[in-house]
């Protein structure tokens, strides 16, 4: 994910109906075809999600269509090919990598990584994208595999071997599946990541779509549990369709004091998200 820039976001928005509303634009066809990336049970709130970036800013979604974003492909609404229904955590991160090859449409998983491990440790494209490695050094200190005072290469080459070794998962496609497995939705505050813009600007831009999808979940018999990590991703704690959902919120994981983070060791320790199922 890439790194906050600019100002913060201004969360003063007004609630938005989950009721479909006359737009003042269209909205751009390639948004609609992303939306096949998504579950079914996803598709009319998206939809509903879309309209409510329209109406707030009408400009908005036809300059983003006409200009160089990531994610590419149509994977913009990737992240919710995980059913609504199956939904107990909702992580949110800042923004995509800032990498065609990384930027997959799913929160923090990147695209150029394959395998985890390496002889030595962790494998040379996790280690280029630190929040990813941090967050697995985090996995690895609360299952007990590492200390958290000792995260380096010396400590890391005895793990990596029992890892290939072993039960271990050895793919971030793995890792994936592990966290899909336990409900999480994989999001990002700001969809999209433009080199030219910054990230709290589009963040801004589609605040009103993820106040319509967390309104959405904020309704569900079982609220799943919001995971906030970084500044940007925090400020949706002031929106009104948060205030009943349990929160956690932690550092951005590119930050190397999330490693030591006690709450997400807590939250994710028992999930055991690195071995084998």
């Amino acid at each position: 994910m890439a790194a906050p820039a600019g100002r913060g976001l201004r969360y003063n928005p007004p609630l938005f109906s989950t009721v479909p509303t006359m737009t003042c634009a269209p909205i751009p066809p390639a948004f609609i075809d992303a939306l096949d990336r998504a579950d079914a049970s996803w598709r009319p709130h998206l939809l509903r999600g879309l309209e409510a970036v329209a109406e707030a800013d009408p400009a908005y979604l036809p300059a983003l269509a006409a200009d160089d974003y990531l994610p590419t492909h149509g994977r913009l609404f990737a992240a919710f090919a995980q059913p609504l229904e199956r939904v107990r955590y909702v992580l949110v991160g800042e923004g995509p990598y800032p990498r065609a090859e990384s930027a997959t449409g799913v929160c923090f998983m990147d695209g150029a990584v394959g395998e985890l491990w390496s002889e030595t440790g962790l494998s040379k494209p996790v280690n280029r994208a630190t929040s990813l490695r941090n967050f697995m050094k985090m996995l690895l200190v609360a299952d007990g595999q590492l200390q958290v005072e000792d995260t380096g290469g010396a400590a890391l080459a005895p793990v990596a071997r029992a890892a290939r070794e072993g039960s271990s998962i050895r793919t971030l496609a793995q890792l994936q599946d592990n966290l899909t497995a336990e409900g999480f939705l994989l999001l990002n505050a700001a969809l999209v990541f433009r080199k030219h813009v910054a990230p709290a600007l589009d963040a801004r831009g589609w605040l009103p779509f993820l106040q319509t999808v967390l309104a959405v979940l904020a309704a569900q018999p079982a609220a799943p549990t919001l995971v906030l990590w970084g500044k940007i991703a925090e400020q949706l704690r002031k929106l009104p369709e948060t205030a009943g959902l349990p929160q956690v919120v932690a550092e951005h994981p590119y930050n190397l004091s999330f490693i030591g983070h006690e709450g997400m060791q807590t939250l994710f320790g028992p999930m055991r998200l690195l071995r084998a199922r």
